[in-house]
């Protein structure tokens, strides 16, 4: 439960497990059919028992799943339903401060989460109708990073997406399957999932 409500011990976990040194790692928390999931994009197989047994889950309960099959699948104009769970943000500047990054914001209305997602649709090469995605929910997360005198706040809104997109770039749109969607991507977010059916 304490780690439900602070992403950083599932980061923590993830990082452990791989053998693969610091790759990052996609993961996101799932709740379906009154049970919670978490996934894990990782480019190898690993044996991810060993978070399993941290969380106090019984044995034989991991499932690995090859993404192969659905890369052939992706292929320009096809239709997906999708699930995202992303940290929409705004980096604001100071005025008269044009050189500086600007201290980033959280999105918190429904309306700038959305045309967030849609200008990033952009980017990643899909498309999405406004009337066809909707945000299903939004959370705050707030723990500390790091340990003792180290330790840094932080505060992070989760807001997960759900609809329908279609793929305009295939080989675009697969990097954006594989390397994630915005912000915070070590604490849960930016994995995006894809199931035909629309």
């Amino acid at each position: 439960m304490r780690a439900l409500v602070s992403p950083s011990h599932f980061h923590g976990a993830i990082e452990r497990a791989a053998t693969d040194g610091r790759a990052r790692k996609l993961w996101r928390i799932d709740d379906l059919r009154g049970k919670r999931y978490l996934l894990i994009l990782s480019e190898k197989e690993e044996n991810w028992q060993t978070i399993a047994d941290q969380f106090g889950v019984k044995d034989g309960i991991v499932e690995t799943k090859c993404y192969d099959g659905l890369a052939d699948r992706l292929v320009q104009g096809s239709e997906w339903h999708f699930l995202l769970r992303a940290n929409p943000t705004i980096a604001k500047k100071r005025n008269g401060a044009e050189k500086e990054r600007g201290k980033v914001l959280a999105h918190i209305t429904e309306e700038y989460q959305k045309k967030w997602l849609m200008d990033r649709s952009q980017q990643h090469v899909f498309f999405l109708e406004e009337d066809e995605f909707y945000v299903k929910e939004q959370r705050w997360y707030q723990f500390y990073k790091g340990t003792g005198q180290h330790g840094v706040r932080v505060r992070l809104l989760a807001v997960t997406y759900e609809g329908k997109l279609s793929v305009t770039d295939a080989d675009l749109f697969w990097d954006a399957l594989i390397k994630g969607i915005g912000r915070e991507k070590a604490f849960g977010m930016g994995m995006l999932t894809v199931m035909s059916g629309c």
